[in-house]
């Protein structure tokens, strides 16, 4: 049974989802905004698809231990949110934690997503979730880390990112794209994903690389599929905020401003 859910928005997007009777949707920690009063809601440390192939409690609970292990190391949430109702349809809204936008992806069991590390907002129970861990000289020097999440499995998942969300295919521009590699979302199994040294170590390398804003390295993307980007990285998006704390303060005396900026009648 497809998801029913309907995203709700522009750029701050939500993914307002219809839960049937027997459907089961996993969210991770801080992605739930709000839910009618049928839908149940449980914190487990596996998800579904995981608990379908346990074999006995014991086994469960280990392999819900090491899931979570995994994904803390990862520095993912230690467990998963659970929603499924009981009785007629129920009512469930969940959303990234920047403002920007949302994508629902379709699996059908032979398609492979690879996300940055946040992407995952939720998904149904037949996804599979897992932690990848990159290769070092590439997860080093990507400056995202070493951690990407990877779904398979069938049925709807949802992802988010920061800003404005555009899809690509590297084939209709040659076959390879260039990217900040904070801009990057999400892939296809038909894309391949590396990093590499701006200009190498040249000089032209080296003054783009410390003067030009843009880091060292870049990803690349190559293949003929299908790619997210958003138009906010989360470190420019620190940045900005790391720069403007205390902006209203400084322009009223320097925290000063309830004495100062007041009127003197």
């Amino acid at each position: 049974m497809t998801l029913d859910l309907q995203l709700v928005g522009t750029t701050t997007q939500m993914a307002v989802v219809t839960l049937r009777p027997g459907q089961v949707v996993f969210s991770e920690a801080g992605k739930f905004l709000f839910c009618s009063a049928d839908v149940q809601m449980e914190t487990k440390l596996t998800q579904p698809s995981s608990t379908q192939n346990d074999r006995g409690p014991a086994a469960g609970l280990l392999r819900g231990a090491l899931d979570a292990g995994k994904r803390m190391l990862a520095g993912e949430s230690f467990a998963f949110t659970h929603f499924h109702t009981n009785g007629g349809d129920g009512l469930l809204a969940l959303a990234g934690v920047l403002p920007g936008e949302m994508r629902a992806l379709e699996l059908d069991g032979r398609t492979t997503w690879t996300a940055e590390k946040d992407a995952f907002v939720a998904a149904e129970a037949g996804v599979h979730f897992d932690v990848a861990f990159m290769g070092n000289r590439a997860g080093l020097a990507g400056g995202e880390g070493l951690v990407l999440e990877r779904f398979t499995g069938t049925g709807t998942l949802l992802v988010a990112g920061a800003g404005d969300f555009i899809d690509i295919n590297p084939a209709d521009y040659g076959g390879r794209l260039k990217v900040d590699t904070g801009c990057v979302v999400a892939w296809d199994q038909n894309i391949r994903y590396d990093i590499e040294v701006i200009g190498g170590l040249s000089r032209q390398g080296l003054m783009t690389g410390l003067f030009g804003g843009e880091g060292f390295t870049l990803a690349t993307l190559e293949g003929d599929g299908r790619v997210i980007l958003q138009s906010v990285t989360i470190e420019a998006l620190a940045k900005a905020l790391k720069k403007n704390t205390g902006a209203g303060d400084r322009k009223t005396g320097m925290g000063l401003g309830g004495v100062f900026s007041g009127s003197a009648d």
